[in-house]
């Protein structure tokens, strides 16, 4: 085989490596569904906050806390993976109205981690 049908061929079998192998090989979690969600504006409180992930997290790594305008800490005790590994969820002391910050962090059961925040806002009631 001549060098450059080599490198072609190379590059052929590369290209499909990685469009065969991406989903499995950089699998991450990340969130699929929040409660409350980025954005979302609540009348009331919520007692706590969960996220689903669209893959197993390891529940040693995970990493999930609410915060204040102010900056301190809103959760009560840590966090708690479910038995499916797909969610996250922490208890919340009794939130005043203003905007909160969650923050989250996860490592995927291949390893790979990911992170991130967003804000709700609770508008009356705690």
């Amino acid at each position: 085989m001549k060098p450059f049908n080599r490198l072609i061929f190379g590059a052929q079998l590369l290209v499909t490596a990685i469009v065969t192998g991406m989903p499995v090989a950089w699998a991450h979690s990340f969130p699929q569904e929040e409660t409350p969600s980025a954005g979302q504006r609540l009348s009331a409180p919520p007692s706590e906050v969960t996220i689903k992930f669209d893959a197993p997290i390891e529940k040693i790594f995970a990493k999930l806390e609410v915060l204040g305008a102010d900056g301190k800490p809103e959760t009560i005790g840590p966090p708690e993976v479910g038995s499916s590994a797909l969610t996250l969820s922490v208890k919340v002391a009794a939130l005043k109205p203003g905007d909160y910050t969650v923050k989250w962090g996860v490592v995927c059961i291949d390893s790979h981690h990911t992170e991130g925040s967003y804000v709700f806002t609770v508008a009356g009631g705690g």
